[in-house]
């Protein structure tokens, strides 16, 4: 029997990156680190990521060669066969299966049956909170309701590590974890049978023991001293593996300044008090005429002073690079690329054209309120992500990282780049200020910011939606999870092949978000994204998207729902109305409220007017008032 067990290039950054376990063709296996890793790796290019993330580059696995011109002896990622037990399920024997006993090709099967099943792997396994991974020592669960001299008597109990006697049985007579035992068959020396046997009824759970301080592709003298408490869980569990992966878009670098920084540097400039500040510097004057000037502009300190030293011919010291230095922010640089007042110049990697509604000069409702809620479009017919992943967590999204390099001598990281197209929707800046300022909005938000604050996804998420929760970012973020079900009927992608990327942070001005595809292959440069971004299209598939908003077949329990999903973090945003696949998430479905679109008792919607006025363009229209 052979077989051949491939993983996509794509695939091994996310999901089954390092430290993941892949079930496939009913064997299980898991990732082992970028140490690993063979020489013909391919080199993948992001500058602006690995500044981020401090590493000189990025390697992407080598490429898998198709069926026909397949080679078995051609070098890949390795992934190491994990749990290490496994069982017959005809004869329900146990087998400590070695890797020296692995054969290219071929699965594990049961030596005892003349019919040579291929044996099954146990379904659970131990896991601590400082990310080790490891096989649950059966031998002394079966002999855990035993006295230490009980235990003592069995043949096997020095070589306790690959106990032969096992069987995994399952009981006739009982349903569920009860009905499932370990029982040791293991021959005395006056030919008795051990007979030890417990049911699997308390196996989830924290257990006692000492945690093995590795994961499985390390070797036995490369384990660390842990002193966590393991907990065993099914290996398919959610919380066996969390990956912690970064992404940056592969923008072309302009010496443009941002939109909003020369909004703010001509606010600055135009106010009366400029002059007077220039001519006041080095008295105490000076500062009076500063404070009016950023009481009336919102100016920060470090923008005054970058246009005092222009204006004065003086130059301003850099920040100091370093470990000190604050880190770039991806998320900005994107938008500004998006947003500047001269598109960049077409690459093989990056080309957008500025798009629009198809709604100048409509008076017509619900059309006229529609575009006046958006603040413009812009098509990226062609981009290129790339995704690495950094590390990974067990148990908890708060437990301790593990590098993909679990040696820590490497400098590089395991990444992937995807090329696609997407769509870039603005809001209107001054209408969105406004709405946000509203005391009943602020109120509405502060709930959520306190879950937020309470739970212990604050600091991860804190990238993402900035120093403090803004209504905008909830807004925006609760838009695009619309949007993509909605284009996922009107585009022809589904909905795991598209993602968001949110640009709602405040103190960079933005109020805009990226819907773009996210498959790795043909799928996502079909051009229909960005088809349905031109106009009328568009403006259509907005409309559709807020009439499916504003009722959830779960309403009104979830249209009133006070907090649910992960850590209270979303309110009226279930799986039937908002949420998505987790790889399309920026934040895993949470910080979601479709009440801030549609509107509600308590919280006025931002396109609330315009549901209304289509509602009532359709109501005229089914009563005969209009063609």
């Amino acid at each position: 029997m052979t077989r051949k067990l491939r993983v996509r290039q794509a695939q091994t950054v996310l999901p089954f990156g390092v430290g993941a376990v892949l079930d496939v063709q009913g064997e299980s296996f898991v990732a082992a680190g970028i140490g690993n890793w063979p020489q013909n790796k391919t080199s993948v290019t992001s500058e602006r990521l690995a500044e981020r993330l401090g590493v000189t580059g990025f390697f992407a696995a080598p490429h898998t060669l198709n069926d026909r011109y397949d080679d078995h002896d051609r070098p890949g990622v390795p992934y190491v066969r994990f749990p290490g037990w496994l069982f017959c399920g005809a004869c329900r024997t146990m087998v400590r299966f070695l890797r020296e006993q692995e054969k290219p090709g071929e699965p594990p099967v049961c030596a005892s049956c003349a019919a040579a099943p291929r044996l099954t792997p146990m379904r659970f396994v131990r896991i601590c909170p400082d990310g080790h991974l490891d096989d649950i020592d059966w031998w002394y669960w079966s002999h855990s309701r035993l006295t230490p001299e009980q235990r003592a008597a069995c043949s096997e109990e020095k070589r306790a590590w690959q106990a032969r006697r096992l069987s995994f049985r399952v009981a006739d007579r009982a349903s569920g974890l009860e009905a499932l035992s370990v029982h040791c068959g293991a021959i005395g020396e006056a030919g008795r049978t051990c007979g030890a046997e417990r049911d699997l009824l308390d196996v989830l759970g924290p257990q006692s023991g000492r945690c093995s301080g590795r994961n499985p592709w390390q070797r036995w003298d490369q384990r660390a001293t842990c002193g966590q408490q393991v907990h065993n869980v099914q290996r398919t569990a959610g919380n066996v593996y969390y990956p912690v992966v970064y992404s940056a878009l592969d923008i072309p670098q302009t010496t443009e300044a941002p939109r909003a920084e020369r909004d703010a540097a001509e606010a600055v400039q135009t106010h009366p008090y400029w002059t007077n500040l220039l001519g006041a510097l080095g008295t105490p004057r000076a500062e009076s005429f500063r404070g009016f000037i950023q009481e009336d502009t919102q100016a920060t300190d470090s923008l005054i002073d970058r246009l005092v030293g222009e204006a004065t011919g003086t130059s301003t010291a850099s920040p100091a690079a370093g470990p000190s230095a604050p880190k770039i922010d991806l998320s900005r640089d994107e938008l500004y690329a998006f947003d500047a007042e001269h598109l960049p110049e077409a690459t093989p990697e990056f080309a957008v054209r500025r798009g629009g509604l198809g709604l100048d000069g409509e008076t017509e409702e619900p059309w006229a309120s529609l575009d006046a809620h958006i603040g413009g479009v812009v098509l990226v017919d062609r981009l290129r992500e790339v995704r690495a992943l950094t590390g990974f967590r067990r148990q908890s999204v708060g437990g301790t990282l593990v590098p993909a390099d679990t040696s820590a001598r490497l400098r590089w990281l395991p990444a992937t780049e995807v090329y696609g197209e997407g769509i870039v929707l603005t809001l209107d800046e001054q209408r969105l200020t406004a709405w946000e300022n509203d005391p009943h909005v602020q109120t509405h938000v502060h709930g959520v910011r306190a879950d937020l604050d309470a739970s212990f996804r604050d600091e991860q998420l804190a990238e993402t939606v900035g120093a403090e929760l803004s209504p905008r970012f909830l807004l925006l973020h609760t838009l695009a999870h619309l949007l993509i079900r909605q284009l996922a009927f009107d585009s022809g992608y589904t909905t795991a092949s598209l993602r968001e990327r949110v640009y709602g942070r405040p103190e960079y001005d933005q109020s805009g978000l990226l819907i773009y595809t996210a498959a790795g292959d043909a799928e996502g440069t079909l051009g229909g994204l960005v088809r349905q971004g031109e106009a009328p299209h568009f403006s259509e598939t907005l409309i559709r998207m807020l009439e499916a908003a504003a009722w959830c077949s779960a309403d009104p329990l979830c249209a009133e729902h006070t907090g649910q999903g992960f850590g209270n973090l979303n309110r009226a945003a279930c799986h039937a109305c908002t949420l998505l696949p987790e790889t399309s998430c920026q934040t895993g479905n949470t910080l979601l409220d479709r009440a801030l679109i549609v509107g509600s008792a308590r919280v006025p919607g931002y396109f609330a007017d315009v549901l209304d006025a289509s509602r009532e363009y359709a109501a005229a229209t089914a009563l005969g008032g209009r063609p």
